[in-house]
Order: C-alpha cells, then sequence, then structure tokens
C-alpha cells in the first residue's frame, strides 16, 4: 500500500500499517507569533512538511499522523495570535495521542517536533509512553537537531552565530519560503537579537556551537524582542529553505531507519 498519511486512509488501511510494523510520526508545532513577516502557523507547517516530504520517500516503512496545532509558549502571550495551553495539558495529551498509537499495535513511535518549547515536554511524554507500553519506543526529535541539517547550516548561514537562528529567523523563514513563499512578508523581515545580546552566557541559537546552548532561560518574549523574531531573517532565501528541507528529510529518513532496526530489551527486576 503506497498511502501513508494516516487521516486519509481507512481504518483496515490502518491495521496494514501496524502489521507492517510501520513507524508512526507524529509533527508537533505551535500556533504562536512569527514576527511581522511570517504566519502563525509556521511551526506546524514546518514539523509537518518534513514528515510528508520524508514519507514519500519511504511510504511503506512510516505513517505520518495529523499534526499537533497547539503547545505550550505562555512566555508569547504579550503577542497577538498565540494559542497556549499549559505544560501538563500537553504533556497529558501527546501521552494520550502515544498511548492510542500504542493500543492500536504501533511498536515505534516519533514525535516530531517544530517549536522549541516543546523540547523538554515532549522528552517527558514520550518516556510516559514507554513506561505505560514497555514493548514500545517512543522517542522525540527537533527538525534542527537533525545531524545533516546542523552540518548544512554550518555551511550555508550568514547571520550571526550565536544569535542569528532562533524565532523567525535565517533558517525557519528560508523554510517557510520554500514552502509557501507567497504568504512570507519579506519586506518586513527585519533583524531583531540586540534586547537579548548580553553575554555569552545568554544567548539562545537553536542550530550553533558552543556559546548559546549552554543555559535555558525563557523570560517573557516582549522583554528579548521588539518585532517578536529573535535573531535575523534579513538573509533568508528559497534556494537555503529547500536544502535545509532536503537536508532535514535526509535526517529523518536515516533516523527511522535506525529506529526501526532497535530492539527493545526485555526489563530485569534486580529487586529480585
Amino acid at each position: 500500500m503506497s498511502k501513508f498519511l494516516f487521516g486519509e486512509m481507512t481504518w483496515p488501511e490502518i491495521k496494514e500499517t501496524i502489521m507492517e510494523e510501520r513507524v508512526a510520526i507524529v509533527p508537533i508545532g505551535m500556533i504562536e507569533e512569527h514576527g511581522h513577516h511570517l504566519p502563525v502557523e509556521t511551526d506546524v507547517v514546518l514539523a509537518n512538511e518534513v514528515c510528508v516530504r520524508a514519507g514519500r520517500k519511504i511510504s511503506e516503512k512510516v505513517v505520518v499522523v495529523p499534526p499537533v496545532n497547539h503547545a505550550y509558549a505562555p512566555h508569547q502571550m504579550d503577542f497577538p495570535g498565540v494559542i497556549s495551553i499549559s505544560s501538563s495539558t500537553f504533556i497529558d495529551y501527546i501521552v494520550d495521542i502515544g498511548k492510542s498509537l500504542a493500543h492500536q499495535g504501533y511498536k515505534r513511535i516519533l514525535l516530531f517536533n517544530g517549536h522549541g518549547s516543546n523540547v523538554s515536554l515532549l522528552q517527558v511524554a514520550a518516556r510516559q509512553v514507554v513506561l505505560a507500553y514497555p514493548k514500545v519506543m517512543c522517542a522525540s526529535l527537533s527538525h534542527w537537531d537533525l545531524q545533516p541539517v546542523i552540518e548544512l547550516m554550518e555551511e550555508i548561514r550568514e547571520s550571526e552565530n550565536p544569535g542569528g537562528i532562533n524565532h523567525a529567523c535565517e533558517y525557519e523563514t528560508s523554510m517557510y519560503l520554500a514552502i509557501k513563499e507567497h504568504l512570507v512578508q519579506m519586506d518586513k523581515a527585519v533583524r531583531d537579537l540586540d534586547k537579548f545580546k548580553t553575554s555569552k552566557y545568554f544567548w539562545l541559537d537553536l542550530v550553533g556551537k558552543g556559546e548559546g546552548r549552554m543555559v535555558a532561560m525563557m523570560p517573557y518574549w516582549s522583554t528579548i524582542s521588539e518585532t517578536g523574531t529573535l535573531g535575523d531573517p534579513t538573509s533568508s532565501t528559497r534556494d537555503k529553505g529547500e536544502k535545509i528541507l532536503k537536508a532535514a528529510v535526509e535526517g529523518l529518513v536515516e533516523f527511522i531507519e535506525i529506529f526501526r532496526s532497535r530492539e527493545v530489551n526485555p526489563r530485569v527486576n534486580h529487586h529480585l
């Protein structure tokens, strides 16, 4: 069966994908402001697009579940366009999705993330799914952490490092340009990162090395950004976006192959 989009399948077709031991991928994003130049759907669109493109390449090995739109971003609430849910609600919601997939028989579940503040919460959610279903592997992964993406960004980024790549930045804007160029208002894209530029320990850069990834701190967004952007999107291009998407798909396909081959080891009760 060539279908890989979970939402387009009938239940007998879904049952068939379970028998084929496919990996269930859940794209997860966020509806939130992305500066003056990007739509609020950006995080959802980017995560889902990577999953769908990967699905086209290995349709017999995966099913792509409809994306989760809403997540955790209370620090963004000073800006219009943000739909934030509590951390506990978000974790419970994701755990229920994972448990539903595990209950149906999926043995490998990937929570594929496109929103920075989801990272730690998805790690907790994935762990809870595994604890509830010890014979199931549930993992979380963000598209900017895929190795081919990291290597590519070292070559093509033009924004300053660290700081230039965080939110509605060169990275995200380029990717969105490659997907829905007509919705990007590049004439309104501005470099906005100086309010957060205090010391090497408080930089925050999604795709970078060393400085900028040492300390995790998230104040209200309006205290560190004038426009909602954090970084520099002015050097973004559609060509960069296509390269990033290609690298992300390559990395995701590689991960799926590794994920499918891993064995679940039996528990050992050392109290006995």
